[in-house]
Parts: C-alpha cells; structure tokens; sequence
C-alpha cells in the first residue's frame, strides 16, 4: 500500500519489546521516502495479543512486527499468507487489508540479503549446516533451500524435532537432520548458520575446526551481546564470522517494502545500528 504522505501506524508486538531496534529502524527507512511513521511497540504474551493485534486495526494500524514469543500464535490467527508463511508455521509481518490482515514471514529474505549483498556469499552448490531446530531455522529454511545449495544440514540436540523440521521441508531441496553425536560424519560445511539462542546464555554451540571448509564462514542470527560467544569461539578456530545485524535490518527492509511498497536502502541503516551500545538493543 502506498501511503503517501498520511500517517503510516505501525507497531512491534511480543515480549520482551522494550528495547527493540526495529522502531528506529523503520524511522530511518521511512526518512529516506519522506513517509510519516507512527511505530509503537506493543508488549504482549501470547494470551493478550489476539486482543491487542484487534484494538491495533481499529485504530488505524498499518501493519505490524511480530517477534517471540508470537509468530507461531500470528500465523495461526491470519488466514491470508503465502507459501513461506505456511511452511515456516510461524510470521512476523502482518499487513493489515480490508479483509483483515495478511500475514507474511521476511526472515530468510532477510538473511538472503546480507548473505548475497552484503558479503557477497552465494551458496549455490555449498553445503550448509544450520544449527538449531526452532522457529528461527523454520524462517530461513525455505529461502536457503530456494538458493540451491548442495545439501542442507540440520544438527539440534533434539534430534526428533529437526527430523520433523527436515520432513516439512524434504520437498524444497536435499536437506538432512542430524544429532550432535553424528555431526562429525557429515564431514565440513561452507557454510554454518547459528540459530540456537545459546548465545542469550553467554554460550556458543559446541563447533570444531574439522566442520569447517577452507575459507568457510559462520553465520551467526545473533547480534550485539548475544554474538559474542560464537564470534570468540570462531575467533579462537581462526574462521570467518558474522552476525545477525544485517539480516535484522533486511528482514526489516522487506516488511517495510510489504507496508509502503517503498524498497529502502540498508548499509547506512546497518552501520547506525552497529554503532548503537549493546546494552540498547535485542534481538529484534
């Protein structure tokens, strides 16, 4: 929708918001069009926001963010969404229509970006380790299956639940679930991909050298405090390393995009946030 010059109501819902990056964000995307953006953040539990997404339509919003713990209660509210939606089970952009509202899921477009335009890593035929098996792999899978890779590999200490993850995904492309015992006969990766959320925890999943390639890189969806354990650990194994900030802000560029229609540049959008103390921002 193209807003023109009216008040655009945005908002982030989940807890916790209180520190979330992605107000400021928006700000300094809508600055770059000329767009006037009103955007809260909206905190609320799962029980709640079903209420709270209503009382926000009512009163004008545009369209929303969701963020733990409600992409999963998102996306099983809204009846409007497309293919990478349904197959990660969980949103977090709703566009409000007349209908109601569509719900959408931006995270591995987010990654695809910073990954493909950013650090200039493409991986067609590459084998990709994905460690984790929660909602976040479920965001990113389909775009990572979608680039062709040579294999997709997901390693979680349950292995149940990434064979469940694995199975929904088997038609998008070769994609195999392993436990931590069996990761060693899977032999290196070019690509490792953290989306455990250790790093909330001050610890980094346990990697070694032997499941890195030549010149591989790891990719961490963590940023600010959250990253710095894996991006020590890589550190001391002497392999490449980035973190989450890029993708937070592309899979914010893209909600943006589904909101105004507007696509806005992200490097100088990065770079304020990265210059941005820690101890001001979260995962969202």
């Amino acid at each position: 929708m193209d807003q023109g010059t009216a008040l655009i109501r945005l908002a982030i819902f989940g807890q916790p918001v209180t520190t979330s990056l992605s107000p400021r964000i928006h700000r300094m995307f809508a600055t770059q069009f000329g767009l006037d953006i009103d955007y809260q953040r909206i905190e609320t539990g799962p029980a709640d926001f079903p209420e709270r997404l209503l009382k926000f339509g009512l009163e004008g919003g545009h369209g929303c963010n969701i963020t733990v713990p409600l992409k999963r209660v998102a996306w099983q509210l809204t009846t409007d969404h497309g293919t990478a939606v349904s197959l990660a089970e969980a949103a977090n952009t709703l566009v409000r229509l007349e209908s109601g509202w569509a719900s959408h899921n931006t995270d591995g477009a987010g990654l695809m970006t910073d990954l493909y335009d950013n650090h200039g890593i493409n991986i067609e035929g590459q084998r990709v380790l994905v460690v984790g098996a929660g909602g976040a792999v479920a965001g990113i899978l389909g775009s990572l299956l979608a680039a062709n890779p040579k294999q997709v590999v997901l390693v979680n200490r349950n292995l149940a639940r990434a064979q469940s993850l694995a199975m929904r995904f088997n038609a998008c492309g070769e994609i195999e679930a392993v436990g931590w015992p069996d990761l060693d006969a899977q032999g290196s990766f070019g690509l490792i991909i953290n989306a455990t959320s250790l790093g909330h925890q001050q610890q980094a999943p346990p990697l070694q050298a032997r499941q890195f390639a030549d010149n591989a890189v790891c990719y961490d969806l963590n940023y600010a405090t959250a990253s710095h354990p894996l991006r020590q650990l890589c550190e001391h194994l002497g392999k490449n390393y980035i973190d989450g900030l890029g993708m937070l802000v592309g899979q914010a560029a893209e909600s943006f995009y589904l909101w105004t229609r507007k696509r806005p540049a992200t490097a100088a959008v990065i770079e304020a946030c990265r210059s941005t103390p820690d101890s001001a921002r979260d995962p969202k």
